[in-house]
């Protein structure tokens, strides 16, 4: 069983810490300082190794009606980040109409989107709207994003502009 440790400022005798946890929390908040600013300027999101939707294939949300992940080996670069596809028929057909295709907001949550911030999202929680893909975070924004989605979107449009041009 795990054990909770709590800070008592007010404690007469020192509290045990678990001080491994408390240096396992600081790095992690660290690493998500340099993610969130070495992408604060950046107009698509990219996983780790460079993959847009997280190596889903853009395309596959429109044809096959399901997320799916794409091949390393079947790939397209577009806006500088790259894109990996389940067939090259996917391919195809998205080198021929990219702007079809491309998640919005530059994939990143549309739902944080609305709210100024760039959120990661879950490739599996998704929506097409008006012909267009739009990401999200996890089930539960997923289930608010649902009540007022178009609302939602028009926030998002405006928002989106000034999170890619903030001096503008």
């Amino acid at each position: 069983m795990a054990r909770r440790y709590q800070l008592d400022v007010g404690a007469s005798r020192p509290e045990r810490h678990n001080f491994g946890v408390c240096l396992r929390m600081l790095a992690a908040m660290a690493m998500v300082f340099v993610v969130w600013t070495a992408e604060a300027g950046a107009e698509i999101r990219v996983n780790n190794d460079g993959y847009a939707i997280n190596g889903f294939d853009p395309v596959a949300y429109f044809t096959a009606g399901r997320p799916t992940k794409g091949r390393r080996t079947l790939t397209a670069t577009y806006k500088g980040a790259k894109y990996a596809f389940v067939t090259a028929e996917n391919r195809a057909r998205f080198l021929k109409n990219p702007a079809k295709y491309e998640p919005q907001y530059g994939g990143y949550c549309a739902f944080g989107v609305a709210y100024g911030s760039k959120s990661d999202i879950d490739p599996e929680v998704w929506e097409i709207v008006d012909g267009k893909l739009y990401l999200l975070i996890n089930p539960g924004t997923m289930s608010i994003w649902k009540k007022k989605k178009r609302s939602y979107i028009r926030t998002a449009d405006k928002a989106w502009k000034s999170i890619i041009q903030p001096n503008k």
